[in-house]
């Protein structure tokens, strides 16, 4: 049966390591796999993000850095952005419902909305929790309509700028329609370009899409209807007519969610993740009719999967940047957790200042020792975002944040700092975080729409493998007594080869040995 348990967590989830108790954090589940992935798609999600800000919080700030325009090194949005990574990687590396969060992770990146996009940064985790997380175990109807109207999405793809050519604001202004949100939606949201919709089809649902827009002059800014920007009269959309207003839009949305085409466009995405990057019609089918059956229920549809025979084949999937970076911290036990970040503060050059009053906000800020907020202690650091492999091991005791590693202040024993301390540039973040940027997956960075892909060769290039060897090898290194055996024993129990036990029974010390661990195919492959 153990066999069975570790490939559940691994396929399913983020992979088992060391920890003080069965089920804790990390640790292998304690009965049977299917009953305990399913388990964790029952009721409530268990995650608790109190105090964290919402969307009009991330709206309110970021109408006001731009009122104030901070000079270089000063944000009132940072805080907000930090606070969220630190709490929501915290699920992935700390969480006990792996599988809800493999889900929450896969929804976020299949509606993919990146901070590379002006005015996002602030609200992107909050995009996460109101609009993906309530409904993994869901309706996929609720959760495109969600997606649809929530600012991030609304801003990521310029919809919320969208103007009908014939409409009072479009007469007035000269603007038109913007038909990113409409072709993004068509074609990586829902019925993909299998269902054969028309370049006809795509203007048309940018004009039902029309006046869908942010309002950020409300005392609490978010989705508002602008029916002056909205082009009048019938639209025709893939053989169907809709009526004007926003009442079009919803039909239009209900429409594309339970289409045949859209079932079968997440049900090949859904096995291209969890299954092989080359699913057999029958796999794709068979979680197509869970869709189809339920009416889109994504818990029926995830249930699917846990039927099919490769769910439960070892190393059929490779483990994309962040799904290893996690396997390998939850290889190494739990951290012990560090303080929130504290969003209601503002960056400045030298530390953190209170924010000026706003009008509309903001809330109350978080509960500094809640759970939502404990993150892990960094373990080790990462190099920024686009910076090549490098042989140097960071030094212990460094600082892990979201945009490079800092060297602790002498005497400081190595402690976590506050971002007061730290400066600028110097900001403690998740380890998770630091770790996935080095590794080619910045969180919530995604380049295109199409968010980053599933399939073994967007990972698995010599470049790519020689910067996990790299960051694998300064990792192990701030785990001077790990009994490396007893860490291949709680990661990978079975499914660890006799060729890379015998190599790493051979290696010259602790350190080399975990490397050989986190670099061998079977820890590469989930």
């Amino acid at each position: 049966m153990r066999i069975w348990l570790t490939q559940a967590v691994a396929r399913f989830g983020y992979g088992c390591g060391l920890a003080a108790t069965a089920g804790a954090d990390g640790a292998a589940p304690p009965d049977d796999p299917r009953s305990w992935l399913a388990r964790q798609l029952d009721g409530a999600d268990p995650a608790v993000f109190a105090g964290l800000p919402d969307t009009a919080d991330g709206l309110i700030r970021l109408r006001e850095q731009r009122r104030l325009k901070p000079p270089p090194g000063q944000s009132l949005v940072e805080p907000l952005f930090r606070a969220e990574l630190v709490a929501q990687l915290d699920r992935v590396w700390r969480g006990d419902t792996p599988f809800r969060e493999r889900l929450v992770w896969f929804w976020a990146n299949h509606f993919t909305v990146s901070v590379r996009q002006n005015g996002v940064r602030p609200i992107v985790g909050a995009f996460v929790r109101e609009a993906i997380r309530p409904h993994v175990d869901g309706r996929f109807a609720d959760m495109l309509l969600a997606v649809m109207r929530h600012p991030a999405m609304l801003l990521y793809l310029d919809n919320a700028g969208s103007v009908g050519p014939d409409s009072p604001a479009g007469r007035r202004s000269h603007r038109g329609l913007n038909e990113n949100l409409a072709r993004e939606c068509l074609e990586l949201h829902t019925v993909s370009p299998a269902a054969g919709y028309t370049q006809a089809d795509v203007t048309a649902f940018a004009a039902i899409l029309t006046g869908w827009s942010v309002d950020m002059k409300a005392d609490r800014p978010g989705f508002g209807f602008r029916p002056r920007a909205h082009e009048p009269g019938i639209k025709s959309l893939m053989g169907r007519d809709y009526p004007e207003g926003e009442a079009g839009g919803l039909l239009a949305l209900d429409m594309l969610a339970h289409h045949p085409a859209t079932y079968r466009h997440l049900a090949t995405k859904l096995a291209r993740h969890f299954l092989a990057d080359d699913p057999t019609p029958a796999e794709i089918g068979h979680v197509g009719a869970a869709l189809r059956d339920s009416g889109g229920d994504l818990k029926a549809a995830s249930l699917a999967l846990l039927d099919l025979p490769r769910a439960w084949v070892p190393g059929t999937k490779f483990r994309d940047g962040m799904s290893y970076a996690a396997a390998v911290l939850r290889a190494l036990g739990p951290p012990p957790p560090t303080p929130a970040v504290d969003w209601r503060l503002a960056a400045t050059g030298t530390g953190e200042a209170e924010v000026p009053a706003m009008a509309g906000g903001p809330r109350a800020g978080p509960d500094p020792g809640g759970a939502s907020g404990a993150g892990g202690r960094p373990l080790f650091a990462a190099p920024a975002p686009g910076m090549g492999p490098s042989a140097r091991p960071e030094p212990v005791g460094a600082v892990a944040t979201t945009d490079g590693y800092v060297p602790d202040r002498p005497g400081t024993g190595g402690a976590t700092r506050s971002y007061a301390q730290a400066g600028r540039g110097k900001r403690p973040g998740s380890p998770l975080a630091g770790a996935a940027a080095k590794l080619g997956q910045p969180t919530w960075s995604a380049p295109l729409p199409n968010g980053w892909t599933d399939e073994a060769t967007g990972w698995n290039g010599p470049e790519a493998m020689m910067r996990r060897i790299d960051w694998c090898f300064a990792a192990a290194g701030h785990h001077p007594d790990l009994d490396p055996m007893e860490v291949a024993e709680a990661s990978l129990g079975p499914l660890l080869s006799a060729r890379t036990a015998a190599a790493m029974r051979g290696a010259g010390d602790r350190r080399d040995a975990l490397t050989l661990l986190f670099s061998s195919p079977e820890f590469q492959m989930r």
